[in-house]
């Protein structure tokens, strides 16, 4: 019996702190869903082909017909444009986010995750990373399509990295309001649909495609505090795409805008990841 005893200790795992169990159980459930990704490639291809479409699209439809500081050339409005479709790209994975979560819950996946002794929140955060990296692939492709077109940076290589980190970091936090979308609807249809709704007039009242300064004056207050500006101004400024003797609006963030989208972004995570834990818990019993 002694003997049977000390075989058990000796099987039985150490227990490990909550940080190290959220950590580790949260990227075996990214793991997992990269994997999931991998075995739908047409998941990926399809979240691509909208970003590119913009690029071209707003490349040579409207460049040369709106003014940057006066120059109306389709080369400006390019380095202009870029850093607002990178930006309304990584925004607009939050539909995806949501939609994928949805899902889970209608097949009843969650349920069966909260029968596992796992750490509370890991299933939300594996998601998000698994999402976060299916963004920065989408990105890579769509860096290389606005080289293409003729997009340029103009600062080193380490200030461009910076650029699509605060991009990145953005695109994370949009995750988690995608979470707590999904987790709050019944169905993936109106998780898609109430994670777009609302992203509409947060990347079009901004800075993303045309400068604020000809907005009315209250669209123009708005769009100078939106942390979707703050994340595009603090790109182009990273990517060296600002026009020669811009000067930024007297807004903090417009003046401080890596700064501001640092806050933000570090914000957005802090409330929504509370939220979407919260839902979690109460929608998964």
């Amino acid at each position: 019996m002694t003997a049977v005893q000390d075989a058990v200790k000796v099987a039985a795992p150490r227990p490990r702190g909550g940080i190290v169990q959220s950590v580790s159980d949260s990227l075996v459930v990214a793991k997992r869903n990269l994997i999931r990704m991998t075995r739908i490639p047409e998941m990926i291809i399809f979240g691509m082909i909208q970003p590119i479409m913009f690029v071209v699209l707003f490349s040579y439809v409207f460049g040369g017909s709106i003014s940057v500081e006066g120059n109306t050339s389709p080369a400006a409005y390019r380095e202009f444009l870029m850093a607002g479709i990178f930006a309304q790209t990584v925004t607009f994975a939050t539909a995806g986010a949501g939609a994928g979560i949805a899902d889970d819950m209608h097949k009843g996946l969650i349920d069966r995750f909260r029968s596992l002794p796992m750490a509370r929140g890991a299933v939300l955060t594996g998601r998000t990373l698994a999402d976060l990296v299916q963004t920065a692939l989408t990105l890579v492709v769509l860096a290389i399509v606005a080289l293409i077109v003729g997009w340029r940076t103009h600062e080193n290589v380490g200030s461009v990295l910076a650029g699509f980190a605060l991009l990145l970091l953005l695109g994370y936090a949009f995750s988690w309001i995608g979470a707590l979308i999904g987790l709050s609807v019944r169905t993936p249809e109106a998780a898609t649909s109430g994670g777009l709704i609302w992203l509409f007039p947060l990347t079009f009242i901004s800075n993303a495609f045309v400068p604020s300064d000809n907005m009315p004056t209250f669209l123009r207050h708005i769009a100078e505090w939106n942390p979707f500006s703050a994340t595009v101004q603090a790109a182009r400024e990273l990517f060296g795409n600002l026009p020669p003797g811009y000067r930024a609006p007297d807004a903090w963030p417009m003046q401080h805008p890596v700064w501001a989208s640092i806050i933000w972004s570090v914000l957005i995570i802090a409330f929504f990841r509370t939220l979407a834990v919260r839902k979690y818990r109460s929608a998964a019993v």
